[in-house]
């Protein structure tokens, strides 16, 4: 904590300042009101690193009373708590707050009924309640907030989000949120539109308004871009993409030195010396999302400009060993080389982030095809999946958990590789690894995760795993077809329409796909459009037993 200002307004409310340096600076302005006046302030002594008061409170309660407290909080001003607390807590009365509370949270729960044991539908709607945790609106009630450089600022919608952890979430949470809350996608991009035009760049880890640098890459410009592919038009798309081009293209103070990056074709990891090889094939994805947005609006030059740069992660492709590794300027490669060696930016540094060789090589969501290629066909490239998933990884780093040979699936750069049998022609290994994933990673126990959920990630590779499916590449509005782990799932979609997935003679032993049947029609795809989904319908897995 750098300050704490605190001033009793009357003997029933407290008002004050908080500001403090975790992530981010953050100011947090409040109004406490208490049910009974105080009475008595007794001083207490500060410790070394505290700011602010310590102090005894005593309240005029007399026997069988209690002593209720409403606080408010803003990210603007003390007025602006106070305003919020008169705007959204007027009242004493605790028993209506609480079910005012409930009924929101059943508004949203309720729009995904699932059927399946307690287990599951414990560990499902836990997933639900941790994905809806976040992002937050941070506006006062009248649009007020504090911005990335610390200025009053007006919300233009009268909302602005923020704990945005994108390198996590633009993978399975974001477009979980296309399908259970479309009506926040648009003002979680005009957000970060707001944030770039503050800043100079979009949120990369954006917190309290602010940006905090963690992580690599900036993968809000997938979340745009897949916004807009899966027709999101309630937001300035000029604008998201001027963002999405500033963003890609003027570097900016950490991990976005595009001068080099342009020059090399890729991050050399003499010239960057950390997290060169994650960085360069995070940022290709960026690329390839800003190219697809670029596409669709009709931009020529700007989609070839990033379409040439969504194939720079083939220049980090080792023939010889066939992994993602590390280059130097010179284009030799850095030796010597441990693939299975792993890299954390905070505590060691390394070519890799929160990760090794064996979990970056498949990071190239976009071309899964090209990736393919360069491993010389299908065949080649199930057996390195094969290998993946049997090397054993003796893992030291608090984010590489979740072990299944050298898949980590509690850290999300392995997320979407289950998924790349299926794409690859083995569609039984991506249903059996969904299952044993599932059965094992999520338990319904505090402890019950296998890592850090990270703002709704991992509870949303679980929801959609669940019903079948997962976007390998979310930019394209497709997901690729996995296995049901559930009896049925119906999504309540916007208009009154429904979206059902059903698995019929799912069973412990039947967790293989036979036949998929969309609205009565069999699907001869490996995916399913967005599109397809939100129209509502229904969604048919024939389930067998192995042969």
């Amino acid at each position: 904590m750098k300050a704490c200002e605190v001033n009793w307004e009357s003997p029933t409310c407290l008002t004050g300042h908080v500001r403090s340096n975790v992530w981010v600076e953050q100011d947090v302005y409040f109004q406490m009101q208490f049910s009974r006046p105080m009475t008595r302030i007794t001083a207490l002594p500060l410790a070394a690193t505290e700011k602010g008061q310590r102090m005894l409170v005593a309240f005029d309660l007399k026997k069988g009373e209690q002593l209720e407290v409403k606080i408010a909080l803003s990210s603007a001003t003390i007025d602006g708590a106070c305003r919020n607390m008169q705007a959204e807590l007027p009242g004493w009365d605790f028993e209506a707050t609480k079910k005012k509370a409930e009924d929101v949270w059943s508004s949203y729960l309720d729009r995904i009924e699932v059927e399946g044991s307690d287990v599951e539908k414990t560990n499902f709607y836990t997933c639900f309640y941790h994905a809806l945790i976040q992002p937050n609106n941070i506006a006062d009630v009248d649009g007020a907030y504090r911005d990335a450089n610390g200025n009053l600022a007006k919300a233009e919608d009268g909302t602005f989000y923020s704990t945005f952890s994108t390198w996590d979430t633009y993978r399975a949470a974001h477009p979980f949120y296309t399908l259970a809350v479309p009506e926040m996608v648009s003002p979680f991009v005009r957000s970060m539109i707001s944030q770039a035009e503050t800043q100079g760049h979009l949120p990369i880890w954006a917190l309290w308004g602010k940006e905090n640098y963690c992580m690599i890459a900036n993968h809000s410009v997938p979340i745009i871009a897949e916004a807009y592919h899966k027709g999101f038009r309630d937001f300035d798309a000029e604008r998201a993409f001027q963002a999405i081009k500033m963003t890609q293209t003027k570097s900016h103070k950490m991990k976005s030195d595009w001068e080099t990056y342009m020059k090399y074709g890729y991050f050399p990891c003499d010239i960057i010396k950390m997290e060169s090889v994650s960085g360069t094939l995070e940022n290709v994805y960026d690329d390839y999302a800003a190219a697809d947005m670029a596409l669709l609006m009709g931009k020529k030059d700007d989609y070839k400009y990033f379409a040439r740069r969504a194939d720079f992660y083939k220049n980090l492709f080792d023939k010889s060993t066939n992994f993602m590794r590390p280059r130097l300027s010179t284009g030799e490669w850095k030796s010597p080389f441990n693939p299975s060696a792993l890299a954390h930016a905070e505590s060691d540094g390394g070519d890799y982030t929160e990760g090794n060789a064996w979990q970056y090589t498949w990071h190239v969501q976009h071309d899964v095809p090209g990736l393919i290629q360069l491993f010389g066909g299908s065949k080649p490239f199930i057996a390195k999946l094969d290998s993946f998933f049997t090397t054993k990884l003796n893992s030291t780093l608090c984010d590489v958990t979740g072990l299944i040979g050298q898949y980590a699936h509690g850290n999300e750069p392995s997320h979407h590789v289950a998924y790349l049998y299926a794409l690859a022609g083995k569609p039984e290994r991506t249903q059996e690894l969904v299952r044993e994933i599932i059965e094992t990673q999520y338990l319904p126990k505090p402890e019950g995760l296998c890592g850090n959920d990270d703002c709704g990630q991992m509870s949303a590779w679980y929801m959609l795993s669940s019903m079948g499916f997962y976007p390998v590449d979310p930019v394209s509005a497709r997901y690729v077809f996995g296995a049901p782990q559930l009896p049925q799932v119906t999504l309540h979609l916007p208009n009154g329409k429904t979206f059902t997935v059903k698995a019929d003679g799912l069973s412990k032993e039947n967790l293989y796909v036979d036949k998929i049947f969309l609205n009565g029609k069999r699907v001869k795809t490996n995916y399913i459009n967005h599109s397809d989904i939100v129209r509502g319908g229904t969604l048919v897995f024939v389930m067998k037993g192995k042969k």
